[in-house]
């Protein structure tokens, strides 16, 4: 029997198609109950402050970059969304005058329009956010080369290559409405899966490649980035994938109550911990990976109970 369809996009598989005890679940998980979903492999924690969360998660971009040397490179694989951690990362580099020519780093993906990514003058360029907020305040003596930075493009050799050459200590990303990390969003409902999501390890064999993104991460990125203006939102981008991922040390995903909202905070961490992989719910693939983090700001977790506004 097929499972039922989506009441958000009916042509494509989400988590609105999951099991409704499933669901009920998450929503009924608290602060503390999801600090107990930690398991060997899989870590959540906790901080009391906007400041020291996003000070953490710039502190992962100085102890990966620390690693690096020149015989043995090591980046580290960042996210638009959120933000507010690159302009730290800078003041880090400058004040600690740290040295990360031999370093590297991978952005996760970046918007395509008619087959292309998006110039890096677009007002949406992931690229063009990167180096206004990080790379191009850090010291011209300390910063690595234009060549060490690696953006995605519609053309994927480039940066799939890159991935064989240097070791990535730590892959940062956010969580979308749709449960997505980069743009790693549920397929499409169709032949042959039109009656059940891919299994994971179909899932699993995707490397970084053009994607139609599913309407709710546009609608999510019109809401974040433009107003709510839909129509300026492309509808496709190139994203990092799955195969990349696991090439990834460590996977550490940043929730501030941003992005996603209370139930999608619960969900995926629900269903990584206890393993409930569905590629409906492209976050839970990352039960999958041997070292994950979940981090959240307290403040931003919200609650799932009803309120009338």
């Amino acid at each position: 029997m097929a499972r039922r369809r989506s009441v958000v996009a009916p042509d494509w598989w989400d988590y609105t198609t999951l099991d409704e005890e499933l669901l009920a679940d998450a929503a009924r998980l608290t602060a503390e109950d999801l600090v107990q979903l930690s398991r060997p492999g899989f870590r959540v924690v906790m901080y009391d402050t906007l400041e020291d969360f996003y000070l953490a998660e710039a502190l992962e971009y100085i102890n990966a970059w620390r690693q690096s040397t020149d015989d043995n490179p090591v980046g580290i694989c960042g996210p638009i969304g959120p933000t507010e951690q690159l302009p730290l990362v800078a003041r880090l580099v400058n004040e600690l005058e740290l040295d990360v020519r031999s370093a590297h780093f991978w952005g996760m993906d970046e918007w395509v329009l008619d087959g292309k990514e998006v110039s890096i003058d677009h007002p949406l360029s992931f690229e063009r956010a990167d180096r206004q907020l990080c790379f191009d305040r850090i010291d011209p003596r300390l910063r690595m080369p234009d060549e060490h930075l690696h953006f995605p493009k519609a053309d994927t050799r480039p940066y799939i290559e890159s991935w064989e050459q240097v070791r990535c200590a730590v892959m940062q990303g956010g969580q979308g409405e749709v449960k997505h990390w980069a743009f790693n969003d549920p397929p499409r409902r169709e032949p042959p899966w039109e009656d059940e999501p891919p299994p994971p390890e179909e899932y699993r064999k995707l490397g970084t490649r053009v994607v139609d993104l599913h309407p709710m991460t546009i609608i999510q990125n019109a809401r974040t980035s433009g107003g709510g203006y839909v129509a300026g939102v492309p509808t496709q981008a190139v994203t990092v994938g799955p195969v990349e991922t696991w090439k990834a040390e460590k996977v550490s995903i940043w929730q501030a109550g941003m992005h996603d909202n209370p139930f999608g905070q619960r969900l995926t961490a629900l269903m990584i911990s206890k393993r409930i992989v569905d590629t409906s719910v492209p976050m839970s693939l990352l039960a999958d990976h041997p070292n994950v983090q979940f981090n959240y700001y307290r403040g931003g977790l919200g609650t799932c109970e009803v309120e009338m506004h």
